[in-house]
């Protein structure tokens, strides 16, 4: 958790307008700035932010706040959440103090289904990039479909190989959890009624998304909470599963979430 100082000064080093602005265009209006309102269907700019009380309001919808509440509200982050989004612009150094246990059991296992997605989102990409296969077969569909560099790197689109135990195995021997594996959808097992334990892992989880190329779901957080895989275009011929997605979990739920939310935000708010 963040200690008290630390967080005093990531309040201290936040400003309105600064963060407004990076969501919303602003004008001078007096002493304040205006804008229209992120949080409403807005037609004329009723969204007010004031430099000398740190603070913005829209007298439409009623909604705005301080720079924590801002983020909290836009990009729907918890309070701990936006906290790290401003210490990340402002460049502060988040210092850490100890959990209690009742904390430490409460955030651990769902902090740690973001960590391994994080794992396999960069894992996916990286095989993209670097492994003679991704290069040749997934890099080469999406070239066929007129994906850019800068599409490939903003989207963090990865591939999976053809292997099914490939990434599962590369997962357990790097020291992740297998029962995370399993609870984000990142695998399967192919024994249901077998006891997944850390030393049959490797023979039991399948990855799900094994020969699909790679679309990473990032939620408004910025944390990968999902991925959708597509079979290439010559694997579609009788394929019934030409997309797989993740499936429900403690961090994903489909109807919550939007494809793109995150890297479209910044053009949503304006």
């Amino acid at each position: 958790m963040i200690d008290r100082p630390t967080v005093q000064r990531i309040l201290d080093a936040a400003d309105i307008v600064d963060v407004v602005s990076e969501f919303v265009t602003l004008r001078k209006s007096g002493a304040n700035y205006k804008g229209l309102c992120p949080f409403h269907n807005d037609s004329t700019p009723s969204f007010s932010v004031s430099p000398a009380r740190n603070y913005c309001h829209c007298f439409s919808c009623g909604k705005g706040g301080s720079p924590v509440g801002f983020i909290m509200e836009h990009e729907q982050m918890t309070y701990p959440e936006a906290l790290r989004w401003l210490a990340k612009r402002y460049h502060i150094e988040i210092k850490e103090r100890e959990l209690s246990d009742a904390e430490r059991e409460q955030a651990s296992e769902r902090e740690s289904l973001f960590i391994v997605n994080e794992w396999a989102a960069q894992y996916y990409h990286d095989i993209l990039l670097s492994d003679p296969t991704g290069r040749t077969i997934g890099m080469q569909y999406f070239r066929s479909r007129g994906f850019r560099d800068d599409i490939i790197e903003r989207f963090r689109l990865g591939f999976a190989l053809d292997d099914r135990r490939a990434m599962p195995s590369e997962a357990i021997r790097k020291g992740y959890r297998a029962e995370f594996l399993l609870k984000t959808g990142l695998c399967y097992k192919r024994d249901s009624e077998a006891a997944l334990t850390q030393d049959n892992a490797r023979d039991l989880l399948s990855d799900r998304f094994a020969g699909r190329a790679i679309f990473p779901w990032i939620g408004l957080n910025g944390k990968v909470v999902a991925f959708g895989g597509r079979k290439l275009d010559k694997a579609t011929k009788g394929v019934q599963q030409k997309y797989v997605n993740s499936p429900d979990s403690d961090i994903y739920h489909k109807d919550h979430e939007l494809f793109g939310i995150y890297q479209a935000r910044k053009a949503i708010g304006r």
